[in-house]
């Protein structure tokens, strides 16, 4: 099993930038040589890596451009002795500096994709029922509800990997893939313990319950960010449980694969084809390895990332949806909403904006 690539976490923000720039005119340079135009699969590696780097090096060019126009602006504005030339010019430095700021805001952005991983492709993510019973299980399902609901309101693809139900119509377990642009940017906080206070519908004396549910949030890893030996992998077959009639449950279709280096254990039975099964279990196991492996790289960058917003720890609780009072509050950041009915019903992205956004200030500082 190979370690995933870091992430550019022990270099500031312009040093990343700074270097990107440099070997991009390099590249561009190397390109203009006509003794390299002659060498086809030279020719092949350089543009490939001159792609790769165009994404922040064109734009922090821009921004380069701009300094040294705003520089050259001022100088004039402080020179000039027409006063009608002297007001044109400051007018401009007043337009070029909002136009670098745009520029600013679109180069954190980008770099902070790349940090965070946010430009990868899908995450699957895996809910629990947690303390609370039959109402941890119906609170485990609204989550799942809300966010299918958000990632088809954002145009994901999101595909059901495995539902451990209830009988009341609750999740024990459930687990989803995702992917699609911005996927991973937007969900990569929502590890962690979800709290829900709300009455429940079998209450009949209108007492509000507590109960909990825990979400984790794996990136799903290219094939060749994990890999996983077969010598490594005991598979056991099942009767799969829960709904699905008859045939499901005089079938072996369900498929356990243990890790048995790692100790991970992925059960799933939703599908009545074991090869499906087998293929959506390796797919989690393959996540939930990565994810180690990612959290382990990642602890040993936390004094480099001052945030804790994004720990993951499922033990951690990061949420409190109370239903009586219709409000949100995200603990790690101290927002409160009251917006609940709509956060519930998939309308997430203020609160997913809001903590990409307090994450961003907390890595960036006053850089740039």
């Amino acid at each position: 099993m190979s370690n995933p690539s870091p992430a550019a976490g022990a270099e500031t923000i312009l040093e990343r930038l700074q270097s990107d720039w440099r070997r991009y005119v390099e590249v561009e340079d190397l390109l203009a040589n006509p003794e390299i135009a002659s060498d086809s699969a030279r020719v092949t590696t350089l543009a490939r890596e001159r792609g790769n780097l165009a994404r922040l090096a064109v734009p922090y060019g821009r921004y380069l451009d701009l300094n040294r126009r705003i520089s050259e602006t001022e100088a004039m504005v402080a020179t000039e002795s027409d006063e009608e030339m002297r007001a044109y010019a400051a007018e401009e430095v007043d337009r070029l500096k909002i136009a670098r700021e745009e520029i600013v805001e679109q180069l954190k952005n980008l770099v902070y994709d790349a940090q965070v991983g946010a430009d990868r492709g899908g995450v699957i993510v895996e809910i629990r029922a947690g303390t609370g019973g039959d109402e941890a299980a119906l609170f485990a399902r609204d989550l799942f509800e809300m966010y299918r609901r958000f990632c088809e309101s954002k145009g994901w693809k999101f595909e059901t990997l495995e539902i451990e139900p209830t009988e009341l119509g609750g999740f024990r377990e459930a687990s989803f893939s995702v992917s699609g642009e911005g996927a991973f940017r937007h969900l990569q906080f929502e590890s962690g313990g979800h709290r829900v206070q709300r009455v429940p519908e079998t209450e009949t004396q209108g007492r509000i319950h507590t109960s909990a549910a825990t979400v984790a949030v794996l990136p799903e890893p290219e094939d060749v960010e994990v890999e996983i030996r077969t010598e490594d992998l005991q598979v056991d077959v099942m009767r799969a449980g829960g709904p699905g009639g008859q045939h499901q449950n005089k079938t072996e279709s369900g498929v356990r694969i243990t890790h048995l280096p790692s100790g991970v254990v992925v059960n799933c039975r939703d599908e009545r084809s074991q090869h499906k099964n087998k293929s959506k279990a390796m797919r989690i196991l393959k996540s939930r390895l990565y994810d180690q492996l990612r959290t382990r790289v990642d602890r040993d960058r936390a004094q480099a990332r001052r945030s804790l917003i994004g720990s993951g720890d499922r033990s951690e609780r990061i949420r409190t949806y109370n239903f009586p009072q219709n409000r949100l509050t995200d603990h790690r950041i101290g927002l409160t909403m009251y917006s609940l009915d709509r956060i519930i019903l998939g309308d997430l992205e203020p609160l997913t904006s809001a903590l990409i956004d307090h994450d961003r200030r907390e890595q960036f500082g006053g850089e740039l």
